[in-house]
């Protein structure tokens, strides 16, 4: 788990998240549509679409922008439709990763993911080549303010989590895939302030990559700045000096 968080935490630390914004709202726009077409609109009983709904004002996007998607994901409002599209991959030394995307027109998105793996380093492989690599757990981050590690350990294994560890001043909270949402909620009736709830896939095993950690970043940057890119997972960890020194570009 440490090796996955390490090279999200570098573009925690250069900003990339603010900077990218206005990609971030696209991106989230995209899942509130397809959540609300897949389970309808009522956030109550539809979970995907409740937890699209959280990390989105977790984000700070208005409410106003909210309720569209919402509506154009429920036919209340014309809008694209998007279908869930995942390619797997290879980066330098091997690295595994999978890229989870949105797409109204699975021809283009395919196309753009081959040409940045193809421009940057990597390559792009047959569904299932590296899929078996990761495990896909829930995450929930609640910020570690002047809480009890003890309590909230109690009430996330009260609640059904599995693990909790301590990383960059937030108790990070994994579940089973499918437990995602109850224990949310109920951490949440708990009177926790959740900062993100989401599905995650983490690596099984780690390659140690110091020597190719600039040239992975850059790869998955690029992956990442992709429209249609939801998500990118890798399977790489570097040391603290490197980690260090990349945080600090």
């Amino acid at each position: 788990m440490s090796g996955h968080s390490k090279w999200s935490s570098i573009k925690h630390k250069k900003g990339a998240a603010d900077a990218k914004r206005g990609k971030i709202f696209t991106k989230l726009v995209k899942e509130i549509i397809v959540a609300a077409k897949e389970g309808g609109g009522d956030q109550e009983m539809n979970p995907r679409l409740r937890l699209a709904v959280s990390t989105a004002k977790g984000s700070n996007m208005p409410n106003a922008n909210i309720e569209r998607a919402i509506k154009r994901g429920t036919g209340e409002l014309d809008g694209v439709n998007y279908d869930n599209f995942t390619y797997e991959g290879y980066g330098h030394n091997g690295v595994a990763i999978i890229v989870e995307t949105l797409t109204d027109n699975k021809q283009r998105t395919v196309a753009d993911v081959r040409h940045i793996f193809s421009k940057y380093g990597g390559n792009l492989a047959e569904n299932g080549s590296v899929s078996y690599m990761f495990e896909q757990k829930g995450l929930i981050m609640i910020s570690e303010n002047d809480l009890d590690e003890d309590e909230v350990m109690m009430a996330s294994l009260d609640a059904g989590a599995e693990d909790l560890i301590i990383e960059e001043g937030n108790f990070i909270i994994y579940t089973a895939y499918a437990d995602l949402h109850s224990v949310h909620k109920k951490l949440e009736e708990a009177g926790y302030n959740i900062e993100k709830a989401e599905l995650t896939r983490i690596p099984q095993n780690t390659i140690q990559a110091d020597e190719v950690a600039e040239k992975l970043l850059k790869l998955i940057d690029h992956l990442e700045d992709c429209d249609d890119v939801q998500k990118v997972y890798a399977n790489f960890e570097i040391s603290d000096e490197v980690f260090e020194r990349l945080a600090e570009d």
